[in-house]
């Protein structure tokens, strides 16, 4: 089958400035762009502060899809030296407030898989053509839904330097050839987490052994899914779904994310 990918074309963009330190300022843009014939809107944010171009990190949205939470993990990307781009996945205004419609807009990205790495390609493009961003140092992260795209992106070959699922989805239609995966992988995910039970867990393991990709996987005992956003309890109660908040997970899989960036990018320690 073959597909065709349209440039991502900037079609509308907001500037925001969200506060200034000795100087440096934080940026954000709201950017329109479009991919086929349909518009998505991402969320851009990188800080002065770091005058030189610096790697870009590429973020994928929970199922719900691209929501506050993941704008504001872009502005924490971004304040820890990085040019980070929240994309979204699913279109202009598709933004979930019930399972069931996160459910459907997940299927409908998800539909062909050339639809979802024509996707993800756009909005990569995107970032690397950014001023700030050193094109040649690029990785993603992704949470829940968006953990198994950026797994999948990477089973495909894609030419990331790094890859970061959160309490992601780890099966996968897609199986990665030995030798195929460029990106180093890193997986976070809850021991507790029926969406993630221990066979993908192990199936995962497995598959990256035999494609002799370069895997790091921590699962943190007890803890459920959703583990990483603050809102899951809440959502939790409202829908009588198993999510959790764990602020130890959240924290411990953080700062395991940005060591891990600062290895893959060549980066002083701190």
């Amino acid at each position: 089958m073959h597909y065709y990918l349209r440039p991502a074309v900037l079609t509308a963009l907001t500037l925001m400035l969200i506060h200034t330190q000795a100087g440096a300022e934080m940026h954000t843009e709201t950017i329109d762009y479009t991919v086929g014939d349909q518009t998505f809107t991402g969320y851009l944010a990188w800080d002065t502060e770091y005058g030189q171009k610096r790697p870009g990190v590429l973020l994928v949205h929970e199922w719900w899809g691209h929501n506050q939470f993941v704008r504001e993990q872009a502005e924490q990307i971004a304040a820890a030296g990085y040019t980070a781009f929240a994309l979204d996945m699913y279109g202009s205004g598709k933004l979930a407030q019930h399972p069931d419609t996160a459910k459907q807009f997940m299927q409908e990205a998800t539909s062909e898989p050339e639809q979802v790495k024509a996707r993800f390609v756009a909005a990569m493009e995107l970032l690397k053509n950014h001023e700030s961003v050193d094109s040649s140092r690029i990785a993603a992260q992704g949470y829940c839904f968006g953990g198994a795209v950026v797994l999948n992106m990477a089973r495909l070959g894609l030419d990331l330097d790094g890859v970061v699922s959160f309490h992601g989805s780890l099966g996968s239609p897609v199986k990665a050839e030995p030798g195929q995966i460029k990106a180093r992988i890193q997986v976070y995910t809850g021991g507790a987490d029926p969406f993630v039970p221990t066979e993908q867990v192990a199936g995962l393991v497995t598959e990256m052994q035999q494609a002799e990709a370069d895997l790091t996987l921590v699962s943190f005992p007890g803890v459920q899914h959703s583990f990483t956003n603050p809102g899951a309890d809440a959502v939790a109660d409202q829908f009588d779904i198993p999510l959790a908040y764990n602020e130890s997970a959240a924290n411990r899989s953080w700062q395991g994310a940005m060591t891990f960036y600062q290895e893959i990018f060549n980066l002083p320690s701190d």
